[in-house]
């Protein structure tokens, strides 16, 4: 677009610089044309005089010819052609405060995507030792739950032997008062009634 805008300023430029080029020869072939006053030639009046109430014919006096319409047609082009001088520069230097916006803009997109990378990277790397604990507890927790279950098993092998166990104690315990007393000299006869 802006090479486009340019190359508009360009044509612009170069138009009227031939426009005021031309203007001035031809301004030029004029004033060597009329300037002459060897050439100038009086004319007699062609006809009769003016009927009444007519005034007699003369140039307009605030008319400037020729010669200032064309001046005026050159001075235009030399204003526009400034004006179009004017314009160019200011939309150059709207294009680099452009530009110059942008590559900031860039830069700091760039180093934005950076940091987010090296975010990224921490995160990803989080992750995995997270993982990795999460299997190393997972791990644990399944040999607790073994080690729960074997506790579990042999307690309750306890708990359901313990009366049997209990009775098994007492006739030991019983058994060994008899031998004590057996061999302390005691009545046998005794223990065999109770």
């Amino acid at each position: 677009d802006r090479e486009k805008q340019n190359k508009e300023f360009q044509m612009t430029v170069s138009d009227q610089r031939s426009t005021v080029k031309l203007l001035n020869a031809a301004l030029e072939v004029l004033q060597d044309f009329y300037g002459k006053k060897a050439f100038l030639q009086r004319q007699e009046p062609a006809g009769p005089p003016p009927p009444a109430g007519f005034k007699e014919y003369k140039k307009n006096e605030s008319s400037g010819g020729v010669m200032k319409l064309l001046q005026s047609i050159i001075e235009d082009a030399k204003a526009m052609e400034a004006e179009a001088t004017r314009s160019e520069e200011d939309s150059q230097k709207a294009y680099e405060d452009f530009v110059k916006e942008t590559n900031a803009s860039i830069e700091t997109k760039g180093k934005e995507i950076v940091n987010k990378s090296e975010e990224k990277a921490k995160s990803e790397v989080a992750l995995v030792e997270a993982k990795a604990t999460q299997e190393s507890v997972v791990v644990e927790l399944e040999q607790l739950v073994n080690y729960n279950t074997e506790l579990h098993q042999s307690c309750d092998f306890v708990v359901k032997n313990f009366d049997l166990r209990q009775t098994a104690r007492d006739e030991e315990v019983e058994a060994l008062r008899q031998a004590k007393a057996i061999l302390s000299g005691a009545k046998f006869e005794e223990f065999l009634q109770a």
